[in-house]
């Protein structure tokens, strides 16, 4: 239940931080339209999300007839967990990863790099395949692109008080100017950092989730032990990190203040504590 209440929490922080930006810039009127400039976003991305990113990483749904194995392990898995089957999307990439998308049980997917096929053995895969899948059940994967629909207009905003500042005049001197300036360099960094850790939560959850659904927890930690040192060494060749908080590793090395995970030690440990 915490799990909940601190993302829900997040959440409205998050939106708090959008419609004060608002009213910085414009008072009252400024305040709604931030807000429908927040909710304009979520609504592209609550639609197409999906497609946009399985797109830029080339992503080829299978059959059970191109990939039996997989595709029959993430049938069995999905019937555990009590959810419809999901598309199977491979991605010609090196780097052993995954990822799942989609706004609702209903409407998703879950794909995975050759790199992460080919490196883990049958138990690892079920580990990684049952934790893409509790992101779908946990409807984290919606959670996630509200939160980036959020922060990116808090960036649209930002950038319109930025404008507004350089092309300020005489007539504006009313305005509390630093204020302002303080404003633009603090909000996309709180903001981010709010992101970060709806994301770090929702992980922990889809942690302890796919290990309950798989019915091990030592599959998942397994793999996470094996991801954590490969991923780091083989670059993601379409890379970009808008969605790093959407695969199971970190598709590069951040620092971990800004990681969009949670440190993999601590996730094992999590899941050991499990058995």
């Amino acid at each position: 239940m915490w799990y909940y209440f601190k993302t829900i929490l997040l959440l409205m922080v998050l939106t708090f931080f959008l419609v004060y930006l608002g009213k910085v810039i414009a008072g009252e009127i400024g305040m709604l339209i931030a807000l429908l400039i927040g909710l304009g976003i979520n609504f592209v991305s609550y639609f197409f999300s999906d497609k946009i990113v399985l797109s830029m990483y080339g992503g080829k749904e299978i059959k059970e007839e191109d990939f039996p194995e997989l595709y029959n392990m993430i049938k069995s898995l999905s019937q555990k967990a009590g959810l419809p089957m999901p598309k199977v999307y491979i991605i010609d990439e090196y780097q052993p990863n995954a990822f799942a998308t989609g706004r609702s049980p209903q409407h998703s997917a879950v794909a995975f790099t050759k790199g992460i096929i080919n490196f883990l053995n049958y138990e690892e895969l079920m580990g990684v395949a049952a934790h893409e899948l509790a992101h779908i059940k946990n409807r984290d994967i919606l959670i996630s692109t509200v939160a980036a629909g959020i922060t990116m207009a808090i960036t649209i905003i930002i950038d319109i008080l930025r404008w507004s500042i350089i092309f300020a005049t005489s007539r504006d001197s009313n305005r509390n100017i630093l204020a302002e300036l303080i404003v633009i360099l603090i909000m996309p960094i709180i903001a981010l950092l709010i992101q970060l850790a709806i994301s770090r939560t929702r992980e922990y959850l889809a942690d302890k989730t796919g290990a309950q659904i798989v019915g091990n927890p030592i599959y998942l930690a397994n793999a996470l032990e094996k991801l954590d040192y490969y991923a780091k060494k083989t670059p993601l060749n379409r890379y970009s990190p808008a969605t790093s908080h959407l695969f199971i590793v970190n598709p590069e090395n951040f620092l971990i203040l800004f990681s969009t995970h949670p440190p993999i030690k601590e996730r094992i440990k999590r899941l050991r504590q499990m058995i």
